[in-house]
């Protein structure tokens, strides 16, 4: 799958036959998703990462995963009703792709016991809070192979450049220490820094295509999280005659501008319009058109994280 280009037709970025399948989708996740200022945005940022959960794009613990479970169905269903809700209640809900019996006891449990009481909006919120403190989130995987031959998934978030093993997460370069990336044919390679020794890493895509979206994806988030103005990001002169490569380059607000635009905001909050139970229950038909057309990372097993994490206890309540 490919991002739209807003400055370009969109006949023109359309190189498979119809029909075509488009959807909306979060390109930049926020950062410090607790300090969104409207409930929309939380809602709309929410459905994201339940379409990421369902994928498997967002790695877990058992018991991560069950509190996040939990906080979906507390959000659409609302509090536990024994007369409403039958033993297997939770069945109805296709909240991973691999659902055991135990993982769904499990949801249950915490939904019928911890969660009652939360409004949709405050268990929206609390699975932003917890998912958050996850390694994976915002990741979108692109899968290569190292240098070694081993496949490795390579993603971007609002640290910086990460890369996996299976479900180990193995680099995590900062942004601030990511001063090039660059492609060439299959190959992407990105420049760095780490304990202040220069590192190149290198990693093969299957094909030429699938490594200059890599290298585009990587130039828009290294773009919209490292700088502070977009006027800093540099732009390619069409002077250079002899210029190798591709002159694409982010355009548009970043990180720091779009935050600092959103707390000017003042207005009336916006109404959210939430989908009924009997919509937000995932269809396989639909499920089918709109799961990412690459391997997805396998949940359920956690991996050690380097960096600090929001303490679980601050996800518990509003």
């Amino acid at each position: 799958q490919h991002w739209l280009e807003p400055n370009k037709s969109i006949c023109k970025q359309m190189k498979s036959h119809p029909p075509y399948t488009m959807c909306f989708r979060v390109k930049f996740y926020p950062h410090e998703p607790l300090k969104i200022k409207e409930e929309l945005t939380r809602y709309l940022l929410y459905l994201q990462i339940k379409r990421d959960i369902f994928h498997g794009r967002l790695l877990c613990s058992f018991s991560d995963a069950a509190y996040l479970g939990a906080s979906i169905v507390q959000a659409e269903l609302g509090d536990y009703d024994p007369d409403e809700h039958p033993e297997n209640y939770i069945s109805d809900f296709k909240i991973f792709p691999k659902q055991s019996q135990k993982l769904e006891k499990k949801i249950a449990e915490m939904h019928k016991n911890e969660f009652r009481g939360q409004s949709p909006a405050v268990a929206e919120f609390n699975l932003l809070l917890k998912a958050y403190s996850l390694e994976t989130y915002g990741v979108d995987p692109h899968p290569c192979k190292d240098s070694t031959g081993t496949t490795t998934f390579l993603g971007f978030t609002a640290a910086g450049f990460v890369v996996f093993q299976g479900n180990k997460r193995i680099h995590l370069l900062k942004w601030c220490d990511v001063y090039k990336l660059k492609f060439e044919g299959k190959t992407f390679y990105v420049f760095g820094a780490q304990k202040e020794k220069k590192a190149v890493l290198s990693f093969h895509t299957s094909t030429p295509a699938a490594c200059k979206h890599l290298w585009k994806c990587g130039v828009e988030n290294q773009a919209f999280y490292k700088y502070a103005k977009s006027s800093q990001i540099k732009t390619m002169s069409s002077s250079k005659i002899f210029f190798k490569g591709s002159r694409f380059r982010y355009s548009g607000k970043v990180a720091k501008e779009v935050v600092e635009a959103s707390s000017k905001i003042q207005r009336e909050p916006p109404e959210v319009h939430r989908t009924s139970i009997t919509q937000s229950r995932s269809s396989p038909s639909l499920n089918k058109q709109l799961i990412i057309n690459m391997e997805p990372l396998q949940p359920l097993l956690p991996s050690p994280c380097e960096e600090e994490e929001v303490p679980l206890d601050e996800g518990e309540s509003l």
